[in-house]
């Protein structure tokens, strides 16, 4: 019989600041020491480019894991079991930047992603992706990470109130303010080599705190009563006995918590995340600056593509250590172990409750503060890489390309302020958030990248795999992508409310064909209308360069497959061996494993 957990308070006790004080002076100190040379824009940039794999690949899992993310999969996990275990599989994803991607962009030596479509296309190409990955950065992933952490702060910490005799700060205006000065500190000051250490450092403490609680949940679903000491810890068998109860007891609901839902589920039809999620994978974690700047600072491609690799085996770890927990809290739950927070309006578990329950309700003293710098983690880890992307893109792709003649060390001062620029909009856009929530701010997030994603990925893979693209048509497929993704999310927000605005208006025979086309795009799953735009993106960007000028052999060279030397073929194959090939083959393989053990009727949801 298990026995029920007391009630317990959220307040931090001493232990659990401790640690929080240590893990802040150890991100003091790595910061600080991997700042003290910045005088180049390669420098401040790229760090130089010299950073090794180790530090790379942590650095390219950290900045994909923040708190909304760390947050939101244990929340999925809870309402809908393995749903978004998809996601966390593209892990073969950064495998691609690695082996096909990441050649391509180091022997090029640029420095950003938009200033790679100017070398393989034209310079109209490079300022649409500029414009467009600043204004996603800006208004989705910089305010969606700051409103979110500062949402899991004031949870977890709501003690955390500053009062002055003016006004009081209250512990979500407390957290978010926080978090973002702090980070905005050592990220204008280090620029990415401080970046890439920090994101290093935090992604062992991330994944060992949010272990740690997953251990302790399947300890407590197993039988282990808690009450920390050294006479009372969990083992091995209580561990075991929680991932069998946690088998039986998601197996008794696998229509909920199953990894492949029907063709028409409203929200992820098997066939969309089958194949329309991959689009927005390659995507972020082959072509998205925020992500591919980390590699583009290694030494060499061997160094980059070990990084990726590395990064990729940390990359399944989400799947069991912060989706699987969202599935213990519902398990106990249901076992009458564990009480989650509802909405009193629709009676379902608040998601964005559920890890902070279990931080709160699980987790003993001192444990706790782990848990609570992991999750400060993710979310410094996130902000410092979107401040550092958001300030190359700038600096180099629109100040530079206007002030040609600007010193390195005027870039440098230049790409600061512009990181001060960020961090101040960040700060801004904080009120404004509540208002987006509303509409579902994970949701929002997912939804946005998906419709921008296809045009991108074709206008990459293409132009890597085929000669005849030219910048014509990738103009044309990028533009015509645009458009579309931009009418899609205005059909999205006003297609429900067709009938009472045009109830009072005579429906012409346009009117109606405008109605229907609004409809059926605003109601259309948006993973279909992902894999939709990018067979549109695709044909246009083909169907244009066909009837165009083809690109010169000079302009190419070196820039896709087919325009690879014999010396730079044999460059490639020097720069990996057979380590490197089985760790991708064991990644892969781990992959499809998971697929098969969490498919139905495998074991997992066999009673």
């Amino acid at each position: 019989m298990i026995a029920t957990i007391a009630e317990q308070t959220s307040k931090l006790l001493w232990q659990d600041w401790t640690v929080i004080g240590v893990y802040f002076a150890i991100i003091a100190v790595v910061a600080w020491l991997s700042s003290r040379k910045q005088n180049t824009s390669e420098d401040y940039f790229l760090a130089g480019r010299n950073i090794g794999w180790f530090a790379i690949g942590g650095s390219l899992f950290a900045s994909n894991i923040g708190s909304e993310h760390v947050v939101g999969l244990a929340g999925s996990g809870s309402t809908s079991g393995m749903m978004m275990a998809h996601y966390e599989l593209h892990a073969w994803c950064l495998l691609m930047l690695g082996w096909v991607f990441i050649p391509f962009y180091k022997r090029s030596g640029v420095y950003t992603m938009p200033e790679f479509l100017e070398k393989r296309f034209n310079a109209t190409a490079r300022g649409i992706l500029t414009v467009v990955s600043l204004l996603a950065y800006v208004f989705t992933k910089v305010s969606v990470t700051v409103y979110a952490g500062g949402m899991v702060i004031a949870t977890i910490l709501p003690e955390l109130t500053i009062t002055t005799p003016w006004l009081v700060i209250d512990p979500f205006w407390t957290g978010a303010l926080l978090t973002v000065v702090l980070t905005g500190v050592y990220t204008i000051f280090g620029g990415l080599r401080a970046v890439v250490w920090t994101d290093a450092f935090q992604a062992i403490i991330l994944l060992l705190g949010a272990t740690t609680l997953t251990l302790i949940g399947l300890a407590t679903l197993g039988g282990w009563e808690g009450g920390w000491t050294i006479s009372n810890l969990p083992d091995g068998q209580d561990i075991s006995n929680g991932w069998e109860s946690l088998r039986q007891t998601v197996a008794s609901n696998k229509e909920q918590f199953t990894l492949w839902r029907p063709a028409d589920d409203p929200d992820f039809p098997w066939v969309g995340v089958l194949f329309g999620a991959p689009i927005v994978g390659i995507w972020y974690w082959c072509t998205d600056q925020y992500i591919v700047q980390r590699a583009l600072a290694a030494k060499d491609i061997k160094n980059a593509r070990r990084a990726t690799i590395w990064g990729s085996v940390l990359k399944i770890s989400p799947v069991l250590v912060f989706l699987v927990p969202g599935m213990i809290a519902w398990a106990l739950q249901a076992k009458g172990v564990l009480t989650l927070p509802m909405d009193a309006d629709s009676g379902k578990i608040v998601e964005g409750k559920v890890f902070p329950t279990l931080v709160t309700e699980l987790l003993p003293t001192g444990i706790r503060g782990l848990v609570v710098g992991g999750l400060l983690a993710a979310l410094m880890s996130s902000l410092s890489s979107l401040f550092n992307s958001c300030s190359s893109l700038f600096t180099l792709d629109i100040y530079e390309k206007l002030h040609p003649e600007a010193s390195e060390r005027h870039l440098v001062t230049v790409g600061r302020l512009a990181t001060g620029v960020v961090v101040i909009l960040g700060i801004m856009w904080i009120p404004i958030m509540p208002m987006v929530s509303k509409l579902g701010l994970y949701g929002y997030l997912q939804t946005v990248q998906g419709y921008l994603a296809p045009p991108i990925t074709a206008v990459f893979l293409l132009g890597l795999f085929s000669r005849r693209i030219n910048g014509i048509g990738a103009v044309a497929g990028l533009v015509l992508g645009f458009m579309l993704s931009m009418a899609k999310l205005a059909c999205d927000i006003t297609h429900d409310q067709l009938p009472n605005l045009w109830s009072e208006a005579s429906h012409g025979q346009w009117m109606n064909h405008l109605s229907w086309v609004i409809t059926t795009l605003g109601s259309m799953n948006w993973l279909y209308f992902s894999l939709l735009l990018f067979g549109v993106s695709v044909m246009t960007i083909v169907l244009v360069s066909l009837i165009t000028p083809r690109q010169s052999d000079e302009k190419i060279s070196g820039l896709t497959y087919s325009s690879l030397t014999d010396a730079d073929r044999k460059e490639l194959r020097e720069s990996w061996n057979f380590f490197d090939v089985l760790i991708t083959v064991l990644v892969l393989a781990t992959i499809v494993g998971i697929y098969i053990y969490f498919s139905p009727p495998m074991s997992f949801w066999s009673k």
